[in-house]
């Protein structure tokens, strides 16, 4: 082993590191001026929901492009091209708009995700990106014409234009458009100029054709279908028709963007304005600034003295965190401060682990440098154990989430990995050298003396097994009753439809009902939502075409500001039913994969019934977190889905603590009867599973407190979670696990799987 001090050189490099990467988001302007540029971009990115701004999903569609007639490997080549294509045109029209920093990404086998930071009414950018901008010029019919003949109506509604279906000039010939003004009427116009091919085209078609209309058709509309009086020589023309200012800009620059391969439909929507952004930071700041300052007082009050190197490798842990996510300029969302607050709970979990072997190992007499040695080899399994379980169900969250939910996984994520490093690392440098000073004094972690007394005084809680377990199975039962009647209130990510906040301080429930008139409006739910004249607004499921034209929700808005002028919308929601069918399915399947992710490691790592064990506590910890959401009426949506993930993940997370002592004992003495074997082992392990709960209730108590209905989906869910988590670990696992250890034992199969030096043994007396 490296010295003390080589180690310590090497990891203090590595948390200046980590500080240094973080400390970015800390400078002043005035500061971050004057370094190197390489230096202050390590910043994190915050996400919408906490500066505001606009999220739109859209949908490539495909159905007129003929995909169906190829085979699969056509298909999909094919479909990967007119993504890509879309996804360029999609940049340049924004690029046009001169937004700041929108972000343009591709989202699974059809979708586009744009994030448009700043931007709370994104109606104009929603036609924009809505607008395929196929531009053609088309001859009117007359008698001289050849081929099929075409109807389309004009832009006013009112006209219709008989039209030769050739296409005398396509517009991916325009090179440049501009909006202008006409020199006679000051009516908006486009003048547009083309390429050379274009323009001798143009010339020519016009010379052949003089005293016929030519009608300039946009995505399956007339625009405007005027006669050419002369020819029309240079490559330049003009557009007209009845244009509003507006709309001549953005024609001008759908033209100079291009055209989209395909047709896209926006199916979902999300805003955030950029007041309840700031509120969402200073909730989060606030709460983890408290949880944490709850977490540190905690162990100092535990563990006094050794309690300070608890709470030193956790801010290290926390420094750490933030400079990861820095140095990957990581997006920074509420789910990602929940995360934080969360792992900050979890990292604990493993300083009390070490801290609760060393003080067995001392009350069995041993030697400080021993003791502390024996604590951190028998905590590494335990520790590696438990993390691996809820990176299991982490790394699922991530791959079947979206958005803002793949922020909460990732930064839980980083937060368990750092906290193994923090804790098996920077904790044992710190350790040793406290040892180090005391000489040859005794090394003494004080601890919870009443826990203390319990641990050593063995629980029977065998003997209440069967009670235990028909209990949490009734319990379970009548949470899956509840499920089906009266059901989970499920948010739109589920149902689909639209959510919506409205800012009315003139305004009471009764008078915005009764403004809101509308017969598209039937069905609307209003209901008083936190401070006085704040309201949350529901429209029922609607089709993807409602979502993709947002016309219910503009309604909606129109109707509320007619009501009162100083209204304001802090939040908009719409899901259409595409995205809330596959969101389901992931949820589920999500859930499933991480139930059998959790079955195959418990069983490589212990055995076949640890991991049953475990999967049917599982189960029942899960039902009745499901009947707490229905009990509760706290919405179920996608905030929801990362809580039961991280349940799950933090479940097995307690019961490994417990399994694995009695994996321990089971080596020790395999002979030993199992039920005073697990006996002991949930009476050893009591102090450490009392301790974590306590500390990751602490941790996200302020944030369920005072988090609001951002997080409360989240928050409490979790409290609940960990409440029954810990009692299933102790009264629900051990004892399932017992009733399959006793008849694995009359089958005569071994409880544990062969270690090495087991495994030689039986090979030396083989025959």
């Amino acid at each position: 082993m490296k010295s003390l001090k080589v180690r310590a050189i090497v990891y203090g490099l590595i948390v200046l590191l980590g500080v240094l990467s973080a400390l970015p988001n800390l400078l002043p302007q005035s500061i971050d001026e004057k370094l190197p540029s390489w230096f202050t971009a390590n910043q994190l990115v915050l996400g919408l929901d906490l500066r505001g701004g606009s999220h739109l999903l859209l949908n490539v569609d495909t159905s007129e492009l003929g995909f169906e007639a190829l085979s699969t490997a056509e298909r999909d080549e094919a479909m990967d091209d007119v993504l890509e294509r879309s996804l360029e045109m999609v940049r340049r029209r924004l690029d046009e708009t001169g937004l700041t920093d929108p972000s343009v990404t591709r989202q699974g086998d059809d979708g586009i995700l744009v994030q448009l930071p700043g931007v709370d009414d994104p109606g104009r950018i929603r036609t924009l990106l809505g607008t395929t901008a196929k531009m053609t010029f088309h001859w009117a019919a007359n008698d001289s014409s050849l081929g099929p003949i075409l109807t389309l109506r004009g832009s006013d509604d009112e006209s219709a234009y008989r039209l030769e279906k050739r296409v005398a000039l396509k517009g991916e010939h325009i090179r440049d458009a501009r909006m202008a003004f006409n020199p006679d009427t000051g009516e908006p116009i486009v003048n547009f100029s083309l390429d050379n091919e274009g323009a001798r085209r143009f010339g020519d078609m016009t010379r052949d054709n003089i005293g016929r209309a030519l009608a300039v058709v946009l995505d399956g509309e007339v625009i405007t279908a005027p006669v050419i009086r002369s020819v029309i020589a240079g490559g330049s023309g003009e557009i007209s028709g009845g244009f509003t200012t507006t709309e001549a800009s953005d024609l001008a620059l759908l033209l100079r963007a291009g055209a989209l391969p395909a047709p896209l439909d926006v199916v979902e929507e999300r805003t955030v304005g950029p007041e309840l952004g700031s509120d969402s930071i200073a909730m989060g700041v606030s709460a983890g600034l408290l949880g944490t300052l709850l977490v540190f007082g905690f162990m100092l009050v535990m563990y006094r003295r050794w309690g300070v190197i608890a709470s030193v490798a956790l801010a290290l842990n926390i420094a750490l965190i933030f400079g990861v996510l820095s140095l990957f300029r990581a997006t920074l969302t509420l789910p990602g401060i929940a995360g934080i607050i969360l792992s900050i709970g979890m990292a604990v979990d493993a300083n009390i682990l070490i801290n609760e072997r060393i003080r067995e190992e001392v009350r069995q007499g041993g030697r400080a440098w021993k003791a502390l040695e024996a604590g951190f080899g028998r905590a590494w399994a335990t520790i590696l154990d438990s993390n691996v379980t809820t990176l299991i169900a982490i790394s699922l969250l991530f791959l079947f989430g979206s958005g803002p939910v793949r922020g909460f996984a990732l930064t839980m994520a980083i937060g368990l990995l750092t906290s193994l490093f923090t804790a098996i690392a920077v904790v044992r440098v710190l350790m040793e050298w406290r040892v180090k000073r005391l000489g040859r004094r005794p090394l003494v972690i004080p601890g919870p003396a009443w826990l203390d007394r319990v641990g050593q005084k063995p629980f029977n809680v065998m003997r209440a097994r069967f009670v235990g377990i028909a209990l949490s199975a009734l319990l379970s039962l009548a949470s899956i009753g509840l499920f089906f009647s009266p059901g989970l209130t499920y948010g739109v990510d589920f149902t689909g439809g639209s959510v919506m906040e409205v800012r009315a301080p003139a305004l009471t429930v009764e008078e915005l009902r009764s403004g809101i008139s509308h017969p598209t409006l039937a069905g609307v739910a209003i209901q008083e939502f936190g401070e006085d004249g704040l309201f949350q607004v529901r429209l029922p499921e609607q089709t993807a075409d409602n979502v993709a034209s947002g016309s219910l929700i503009q309604a909606l808005k129109t109707e509320v500001l007619e009501a009162d002028p100083s209204a304001s919308f802090p939040r908009v929601e719409m899901v259409g039913p595409k995205v809330s069918g596959d969101f389901t399915e992931a949820t589920v399947l999500a859930v499933l994969m991480a139930g059998a992710g959790m079955l195959l490691y418990l069983w490589f790592r212990f055995e076949s019934h640890f991991a049953l064990a475990a999967t049917i506590t599982l189960a029942l910890d899960l039902a009745k977190t499901i009947g707490f959401f229905v009990l509760t009426g706290i919405e179920f949506n996608l905030t929801a889905v990362a809580a039961l993930l991280a349940l799950i993940g933090y479940s097995v997370n307690d019961k490994v603590v417990v399994f694995d002592r009695i994996r321990e004992y089971l080596r020790q003495d395999p002979d030993r009867p199992l039920q005073a074997l697990f006996n002991d082992s949930i009476s050893s392990t009591l102090t450490r599973t009392l301790l974590t709960s306590a500390t990751t209730v602490l941790v996200l108590l302020p944030m369920a407190v005072g988090g609001g209905a951002a997080v409360a989906s989240f928050a409490w869910p979790m409290l609940f979670g960990i409440v029954a988590g810990t009692s299933s670990s102790i009264f629900i696992a051990a004892p399932i696990l017992y009733v399959l250890s006793e008849r694995r034992a009359k089958s005569g199969l071994a409880q544990l799987k062969p270690t090495g030096e087991a495994l030689q043994a039986e090979l030396d007396a083989l025959p």
